[in-house]
């Protein structure tokens, strides 16, 4: 763990709350460069209608367009939970130098709960990546916004 780990995460965590305010599945996500966050990012699939409004998709996309540039070379990606295989991709498209990631996801995880795409070989890109930052209370956020929406206690209000 990089000394500035658990800073950066305490922010992707800001942005999961902020979705689960909106009544979001509560995931974060910001993008560092430096110690300057690039982009933030946290999901929107609801409120946009868009299967591929996830949070690491919106924090890349804000990031690319602040640095005027897709190529997001040593910068970092917080992120409250496993990447999915879109996002993986997405992050390693962008040639993302680093992810650091919560809570694992057993059921969609493309770096090394259920698929382990970094592991591959033959890409042209490789991503150091480190789970488990923050990762009880990444699971957490998670876990209690799934138990609200069961009791029916989660709106949209965004």
């Amino acid at each position: 763990m990089e000394k500035n780990d658990r800073l950066y995460m305490e922010l992707a965590l800001q942005e999961a709350r902020e979705a689960a305010r909106k009544g979001e599945v509560p995931i974060g996500a910001v993008l560092i460069g430096g110690e300057e966050v690039l982009g933030r990012g946290h999901n929107l699939r609801e409120k946009n209608q868009d299967p591929t409004a996830h949070a690491e998709i919106i924090a890349i996309q804000e990031a690319a367009r602040k640095m005027g540039t897709w190529r997001l070379e040593n910068c970092t990606l917080y992120v409250t939970l496993e990447p999915c295989p879109m996002c993986a991709g997405a992050i390693m498209l962008a040639r993302i130098k680093r992810l650091v990631y919560g809570a694992q996801d057993p059921k969609g995880g493309a770096i090394e709960s259920l698929a382990k795409l970094y592991a591959l070989e033959g890409f042209n890109h490789k991503v150091a990546y480190q789970g488990g930052v923050l990762g009880e209370e990444c699971g957490k956020i998670l876990s209690d916004f799934f138990q609200d929406l069961r009791k029916g206690r989660v709106s949209e209000s965004g």
